[in-house]
This record gives C-alpha cells, structure tokens and sequence, in this order.
C-alpha cells in the first residue's frame, strides 16, 4: 500500500515538472521578449537536423525526490534502521528525482542551417513545433541573446 502512495507522489512530481519547463519554440516568447525590437533576416533553409534538447536540471526534482524517498525509507526498519533508512531512500530519491525531472523535460528539436540573402550561413537550433524544410523560405528573428526561425 505504501508503495502506491510513493508511486502516485512520484507521478504526480513528474507531472508538475513538467509544467516547469521553459519552452524553446520559436513561435514562444518570454514576457520580457514582448515589445523588444528584433533584428529580422530572410533566408532559405539548406538542411534541418533532428535533435535532442535537454531537460532541464533544477533542484526542484532532486528536492522532491529526495523527500519522498526519505519517508519511503523511513518506513524500512525501526530504531536506528529506520534513520538509515531514511537517509539512503533520501539519496536515491534524490537522484531518481533529478532523473525524472530531465527525463520529463526533455524535447525534440530542430538544428536549422539557413542560407541568409546576405550569402551568409547560420544555424538555429530550437524546439522541433514547427514543419521546417529544407527549401523553406524562413524568417530569422534576432534580439536579447535569443534567435529563432519562422516560416515566411
């Protein structure tokens, strides 16, 4: 029965982590990134390359890991088993949290090589939400340290 309990404590986590995660789209802007002027450049996609953008590693995972793992140990043993029960269940819920929260987190992406009108070459990499290909007439948009392709 505690098992359950455990598990469902840890399925729940898993879901708020997930909520946590800052989006990479490029059609995703901060609150910050609204009414910033953006440098804009056009250019024609020459290859698209499917990637892995990792998880995001807080200690909000490790926290919430470690806390449930440190009362599921908490119940192995009595006495003195039962604090080091504890203790050992909060270092693998922490690291099994952490596990989890990357793991949750994690989303594909796109590395988008642009050929720009000015002849130059760039690379973007972002969230893969969007159907780019090479080909594809794209918008570049640049400003505050973040750039992100559109399709024209």
């Amino acid at each position: 029965m505690n098992s359950i309990k455990i598990a469902g404590v840890l399925l729940v986590a898993a879901t708020l982590l997930g909520g946590c995660a800052s989006s990479m789209s490029g059609g995703a802007y901060t609150r910050s990134q609204a009414r910033q002027v953006q440098e804009v450049q056009m250019g024609v996609v020459e290859s698209v390359r499917q990637v892995q953008l990792e998880g995001t590693k807080t200690p909000v995972g490790t926290i919430a890991g470690a806390a449930v793992g440190g009362i599921a140990g908490s119940n192995i043993g009595g006495g003195k088993g039962s604090t080091v029960g504890a203790i050992l269940g909060a270092v693998a819920g922490g690291v099994a949290g952490s596990a989890i929260e990357e793991g949750v987190t994690k989303k594909p992406g796109l590395e988008i090589t642009v050929k720009l009108d000015s002849g130059r070459m760039i690379a973007i990499t972002q969230e893969a939400d969007e159907d780019i290909r090479p080909g594809d007439r794209v918008r570049i948009l640049s400003g505050g340290g973040v750039t992100r392709v559109t399709r024209n």
